[in-house]
């Protein structure tokens, strides 16, 4: 194309600047409900390319003013996969800049679907690209930025190898999976977890408590979305014996943030976060993700963050090394699965700055109808951590939800190697440890991980202090095949963990079908330890 003299100056900046038009970098849902008969499948989840947005359109590539040929490469870039087709999100410099924009929008060739006032952000519907070309170079100046809606639809990266393993079904057995015993009734009183998802549908394990905000995208969804919204809220607060919650006396705010497609995009999941705010939701749970995101979706998360709001969103069901938006904005409480045992799940997403994570292997939980589901994927995981936040606040209610949310990283299970780490974040959901913090006399010992290495022989088992003071003398009894093993553990102060590698005799292995392995952490005589179930790990070594 011949290039000439342009005198759209102002479309050329909004070109170079704002029409970067971000790159779908994203968030997928972190997966569909179960069905009862495929409970323990995880739903193909949400993760997101950390990836930066693509680069901006350059006015060398184009004439600013050929209209047509801009209107083409809109064209492209709004109708690609993983977007929603002919959509844009236009967000303007100020609120004069966008009535204006509203007033004259038809003429444009647009059709508005939805604002977010609080960011001068508006989605449209692009029904003529001529037009709108036509619109943004008469009026570049009023805008500050205008980005694809991207889909909150799975588009994974590659997996990671991982060894291949049976999880440990979590069942019934959701609070005890927690280091909780006793009623758990009172928990969660006084706070409000807001479920943005496909809509909570009602049921009796969450009676009255349950209340619904229509933010243009009706109540509850219809198939996979209401059963997924469903379980969701009732692992965070349901109060029945067969469907129980970890906080069965907290408000649910249930949000649907899907569309008639069953999926979800950026900009409703930003309104949704505004809506949960505004409405006064301390805890904003979010069991959806993806692989792309815009400025719009970040700039809801910083709101929720700015008003002390803990915003708690699942990390992906795709076994990949990388987490999904908005599990990967900073600030959130991004959440991994583990099962029964405490084993990371094979299908959780992993990451450097993943924060918790917590049973999300075939836990039971509430379905459509008042039936009752087993419920596997990080969506699951994602609500225990947001009904153990909204626990906290009950029992403390002297802390932000932020504070609340600290806590529990804090007061987790040490997973994997000794410290925080891609598979376990802080580690696993501990919340009879977090409820228990305030005691100052409390000791309990704990054996919280074990890792087998083939390639050194040895079996590392963490030995983590779950108690308010500093120990010391205490001994790790390790039978892994041979003659059983003592080992002096050096002093833990109170929350501290560490790695001891035991031998494994290759002898004794190599004519196993599998090596049982047993360790027990054993307190100095005359110490009481209050908590002596968490002081035994025992498991099966095979060569292969």
């Amino acid at each position: 194309m011949k290039r000439k003299a342009s005198p759209g100056l102002a479309l050329s900046a909004l070109l170079a600047a704002s029409l970067a038009v971000l790159g779908v970098r994203g968030c997928v849902g972190a997966g569909r409900t179960p069905s009862a008969a495929a409970a323990t499948a995880p739903e193909r989840a949400v993760p997101p390319t950390v990836a930066g947005p693509e680069a901006a359109l350059s006015p060398d590539e184009l004439d600013a003013d050929d209209r047509e040929a801009f209107a083409a490469v809109l064209r492209k870039k709004f109708t690609r996969a993983h977007v929603r087709a002919d959509e844009a999100v236009l967000t303007f410099k100020d609120e004069a800049a966008r009535r204006a924009f509203l007033a004259r929008a038809a003429a444009a060739g647009l059709t508005v679907l939805g604002r977010l006032d609080a960011l001068n952000a508006v989605r449209v519907r692009v029904g003529d690209y001529a037009a709108f070309v036509s619109e943004l170079g008469a009026h570049a100046d009023d805008y500050a930025g205008v980005t694809i809606n991207p889909i909150l639809a799975a588009n994974p990266p590659a997996a990671e190898a991982r060894s291949a393993r049976v999880g440990a079904p979590v069942g019934a057995g959701l609070l005890a999976a927690l280091g909780v015993e006793g009623d758990n009734a009172g928990w969660g009183a006084g706070v409000t977890i807001a479920v943005l998802d496909g809509g909570s549908a009602a049921d009796a394990t969450l009676g009255t408590r349950l209340r619904y905000l229509d933010i243009g995208y009706g109540v509850v969804g219809g198939g996979e979305d209401g059963r997924h919204g469903t379980a969701v809220a009732a692992l965070a607060a349901g109060a029945s014996a067969d469907a129980r919650g970890v906080a069965p006396a907290a408000e649910v705010l249930s949000i649907r943030v899907t569309g008639v497609d069953g999926a979800s995009d950026a900009f409703a999941l930003a309104q949704g976060i505004f809506a949960a705010v505004d409405a006064g939701a301390q805890v904003i749970n979010i069991s959806l993700g993806g692989y792309a995101t815009n400025a719009v979706l970040g700039e809801a998360v910083e709101y929720a963050l700015a008003a002390g709001a803990a915003v708690v969103a699942s990390s992906g069901n795709d076994q990949a090394a990388q987490l999904a938006w908005p599990a990967a904005y900073p600030g959130v409480v991004s959440v991994g699965a583990v099962d029964a045992a405490g084993h990371q799940a094979i299908f959780s997403n992993s990451g450097p700055s993943l924060q918790l994570t917590a049973p999300g292997y075939a836990v039971q939980t509430a379905g459509l109808g008042g039936t009752r589901v087993n419920f596997s994927g990080t969506s699951a995981s994602a609500p225990v951590v947001s009904g153990a936040i909204a626990a906290v606040l009950s029992a403390s209610p002297g802390l932000t939800p932020l504070q609340a949310a600290d806590v529990l990283t804090t007061h987790a299970n040490d997973g994997g190697a000794a410290g925080a780490d891609p598979d376990y974040g802080n580690g696993s959901v501990n919340l009879g440890w977090a409820l228990a913090r305030g005691d100052k006399s409390r000791v309990d010992p704990a054996l919280t991980s074990q890792t087998y290495d083939p390639a050194r022989g040895t079996v590392t088992v963490v030995v983590q202090n779950q108690g308010a003071q500093t120990l010391d003398g205490l001994t790790l009894a390790a039978g892994a095949g041979g003659e059983p093993r003592a080992y002096t553990v050096p002093a833990l102060a109170a929350g501290a963990s560490m790695g001891i590698a035991v031998p494994v005799d290759p002898a004794v292995l190599a004519e196993a079908d599998g090596l049982v392995v047993r360790f027990e952490v054993i307190p100095p005589a005359g110490l009481v330890d209050q908590n002596p179930g968490n002081n035994r790990k025992s498991g099966v070594i095979t060569r292969d």
